[in-house]
């Protein structure tokens, strides 16, 4: 989950690398550093902590030269330290390292029958030691880098940078994403497009196994079998008002305050204008011959699945099953022939996820992914992608891109009913027109803000919480708990409405905070029948309803929160934002770091 960056330039390479590390540090925040070549000599510089740390030891004392490469670091092996922050250096090699190298003890232990010891607690390090150990026994600097390359066992992006060398990156990846920026008589490396957006727009990405040499002026990937290939250069547009807080506090509000706009993008690209028909990009999906779906995700996108679950079998009438996706492709379950196997991540990258895809690849009747990033491993490797138009999300909690994600589900939902013929043309129009109408109804919800950081102050001050929900509201349950618990470290737990005298009722008390999501709906009565079980036992609920919810169901709460009358259907999405909204307020009350929390990372490329 560590980011990296290269660059062969004109200009000094050290404030490069750092504005670039600045787009990358979604992908871990525990050290940064960098190294460069400056008149033949390597050289590094390296820091605990977030990038302002290392841009502060740069002030003091910089690190000059034109070539460099730099990392900002998720912790795998080894903890936060100086020591153990990349470029990891042996000699006159650095390497800068996202993954983790499964076979590094065997290789240390290799290593050290030559009198080759490590000095730090990382996987990394080792890689360097052995390319080190080729280039002493006479091998050439890229020579040396694919030796040590043939070597290593697992998931990594490397960028190699020489001593002497100063017109040379040599870099590969296997299992982590890693592109190549072209510029004016410049190359360029990173993990992805949006390091190197403001650098150039013109991307190459590297292809499972591949492995790249770069001066100023070449480029020459060899791919996994050794023969040169030729990857296509493709032009990205990232705009750097997508990077920006535009007048927030914090990338998670901005993110927030966004969702209505997104996700009338999204709807754009899927609803034609006057239609009222789901339109998929390319050849589409033809759910007549689907038989069952098989939903694979992570995290908060695992919860998205979930929710579209009870869409799929509602609405379409096909048996739907969901899966982690660490647990999917070692459990290796049988794909049965009519499988539609749909695989959600927001970076299109996410290492388990896209390790489920490729176990389901010639099994599965279609593999259809829902990505944010068109361009990513999980998109390319796919029988069809949908994107889900969400823009770059930089918040390290997702918000707007699991409610796109939603949108596009319910939307494949409809299509796969319409096709079915399980809803006529007047249910499907009805359902789209409703679908159509979110943004507006997003804005409402938004409108209680200031309603929800007051419950959220007074949330701030509880060690556990419990939310609750029945039907598609139990995964809104689980991932608002989830957001609760990843950004103000509050230990939060969802359950299904009904579940909760089966276990969960024995933590009730005058201390426990109950948040209760339920728009008056076709199970709104079950769902305050377990409220009422709440109150008796002292629990202090927050009760999240609509206008003739709440004035059925408020007397004796704690306190409430008003939405907007919805179309049962499309509750989940609307229900995200005040979940979204008091998790965000109550980290701000405790203080916590609400963009970056602590011990996560945006992206996860490794298991």
């Amino acid at each position: 989950m560590c980011g990296i960056v290269g660059v062969l330039g004109d200009h000094e390479a050290a404030p490069i690398l750092v504005e670039a590390l600045k787009r990358l540090e979604y992908r871990g925040y525990d050290s940064a550093g960098i190294a460069t070549v400056n008149h033949g000599k390597l050289d590094r510089r390296r820091a605990v902590g977030k990038l302002v740390n290392l841009g502060d030891l740069l002030v003091h004392d910089p690190l000059p030269g034109k070539a460099g490469i730099g990392h900002t670091r998720w912790a795998t092996h080894g903890e936060p330290s100086v020591s153990n922050a990349h470029p990891h250096q042996a000699g006159p090699v650095a390497v800068v390292h996202n993954g983790i190298i499964e076979n590094f003890r065997d290789l240390r232990a290799e290593l050290a029958e030559h009198g080759i010891l490590p000095q730090t607690e990382t996987d990394t390090e080792t890689v360097a030691l052995l390319t080190q150990h080729y280039l002493d026994q006479g091998a050439s600097p890229v020579d040396a880098a694919f030796q040590a390359l043939d070597r290593l066992e697992g998931a990594f992006a490397l960028a190699f940078l020489f001593d002497g060398e100063e017109d040379l990156i040599v870099a590969a990846r296997k299992g982590s994403p890693l592109a190549i920026g072209h510029g004016e008589g410049e190359m360029y490396v990173g993990s992805d497009a949006i390091a190197l957006g403001p650098l150039t727009d013109r991307i190459t990405y590297l292809e499972e196994g591949d492995r790249a040499v770069l001066t100023r002026t070449s480029l020459e990937i060899r791919d996994a079998q050794g023969e040169l290939a030729n990857r296509e250069i493709r032009t990205v547009q990232i705009q750097s008002t997508q990077i920006d807080k535009a007048g927030h506090k914090h990338f998670m509000a901005k993110e927030i305050a966004e969702q209505p706009l997104v996700i009338g993008d999204a709807l754009g690209h899927y609803l034609p204008a006057g239609q009222d028909t789901v339109q998929l990009p390319g050849k589409g999906i033809d759910f007549t011959k689907i038989e069952r779906v098989t939903m694979v995700a992570c995290g908060t996108a695992y919860y998205a699945c979930l929710t579209a679950k009870y869409w799929f079998e509602q609405l379409a009438r096909i048996p739907v099953e969901v899966d982690i996706a660490s647990e999917f492709r070692y459990r290796e379950p049988p794909v049965s022939p009519g499988t539609l196997a749909v695989f959600v991540s927001q970076s299109g990258e996410t290492a388990d996820t896209l390790a489920a895809l490729r176990y389901c690849e010639g099994k599965a009747d279609k593999i259809v992914s829902v990505v944010n990033v068109p361009e990513s491993s999980i998109a390319r490797e796919s029988d069809l992608a949908l994107p889900i138009h969400a823009g770059v999300e930089v918040g390290v909690a997702s918000t707007k891109a699991f409610t796109c994600q939603l949108v596009v589900l319910v939307l494949l939902a409809l299509k796969a009913a319409a096709d079915k013929g399980q809803i006529d043309q007047e249910t499907l129009a009805d359902h789209i027109s409703a679908v159509r109408g979110l943004p507006s109804l997003l804005n409402a919800a938004l409108d209680q803000n200031e309603a929800i950081r007051q419950a959220a102050i007074k949330l701030s001050e509880a060690r556990d919480v419990l939310f609750l929900g029945r039907g598609p509201m139990y995964p809104m349950a689980l991932e608002g708990a989830l957001k609760l618990k990843e950004i103000s470290y509050i230990h939060a737990e969802g359950y299904a409405s009904g579940e909760l005298k089966h276990g969960p009722i024995a933590l009730i008390d005058k201390n426990m905070p109950v948040i209760v999501m339920a728009p008056r709906d076709a199970v709104f009565d079950k769902t305050v029948s377990n409220m009422q079980e709440v109150m008796a036992r002292k629990g202090q609920v927050l009760l999240i309803s609509d206008d003739d919810g709440l004035a059925e169901a408020q007397d004796g709460v704690w306190s409430t929160i008003r939405m907007p009358h919805v179309h049962p259907t499309l509750a989940p999405i609307l229900y995200a934002i005040p979940a979204q909204l008091l998790a965000y307020h109550t980290a701000v009350a405790k203080g916590t770091d609400v963009d970056q929390p602590r011990n996560l990372a945006k992206s996860v490329t490794v298991e």
